[in-house]
């Protein structure tokens, strides 16, 4: 994972020069930037793998980057915060972060979060198109491409976040059966999650939310004091 490359946009001098030094020690290309203007400088000239996005920017703030960068597709996002600052962090992960950090934050926590962001986004899908290029599930007249990170809905393309996909893979490879919100935070997350982790709650809410958008609100069901269970039968190519 060590030729991923991420940009650390955050306006404070001590902390921006804190985590790209970290993060350079571990093993990545890093670059720092002030502000959205200077992060889309980056863009024009270096494929970034992950933004690591401070909120309170001078400018432009973070949220707006985000939805910017979501509606360009190629770069991962994941949201720094004050700490405790829930509305700012669920706001952050339905305009398309990938996973969110309060401030102050752990540095081993920080590397953790950041390697399990590239590993369900850049290097997942890598792995994917190498070994089976042509896994699909097929659902109800949908399709969900592993190769790809696609999914199709009988009425056109279905736009997810990396963690959407993620949480709709876990359940497909899972159909009707009920999984409960540990074994979705395992399987989606991984050893990054903590133990009061609300992301998990978010994207499942907005993928739910998606789903329905394009015809298929009763796909995911909510089984009382299990869990989630997702109703279609799934073929696999």
């Amino acid at each position: 994972m060590g030729s991923s490359f991420i940009a650390v946009v955050e306006d404070d001098n001590e902390i921006r020069t804190l985590v790209t030094g970290l993060l350079a020690r571990e093993g990545f290309e890093v670059s720092g930037c002030r502000s959205g203007a200077e992060l889309d400088r980056l863009l024009e000239r270096q494929r970034v793998d992950l933004a690591v996005l401070d909120i309170m920017l001078p400018g432009e703030d973070g949220l707006s980057i985000c939805r910017r960068l979501r509606a360009r597709g190629d770069v991962a996002v994941l949201m720094v915060t004050a700490k405790g600052d829930d509305i700012d962090r669920i706001i952050g992960l339905e305009i398309g972060a990938d996973d969110y950090l309060a401030k102050p934050f752990n540095p081993r926590e920080l590397v953790a979060r950041v390697r399990a962001v590239l590993r369900r986004t850049r290097d997942t899908n890598r792995v994917s198109v190498a070994a089976q290029p042509s896994e699909r599930y097929r659902f109800d007249g949908w399709t969900l491409d592993v190769g790809t990170r696609a999914l199709n809905a009988p009425a056109g393309v279905v736009d997810l976040t990396g963690g959407e996909f993620d949480l709709l893979l876990a359940f497909v490879t899972h159909p009707q059966r009920v999984l409960n919100r540990d074994q979705l935070l395992d399987w989606t997350r991984g050893r990054s999650a903590g133990p009061f982790d609300r992301a998990i709650d978010v994207q499942l809410s907005r993928l739910r939310r998606k789903l329905a958008d394009h015809g298929g609100e009763m796909l995911i069901k909510t089984v009382r004091g299990g869990g989630y269970l997702f109703a279609a039968g799934v073929e696999r190519d």
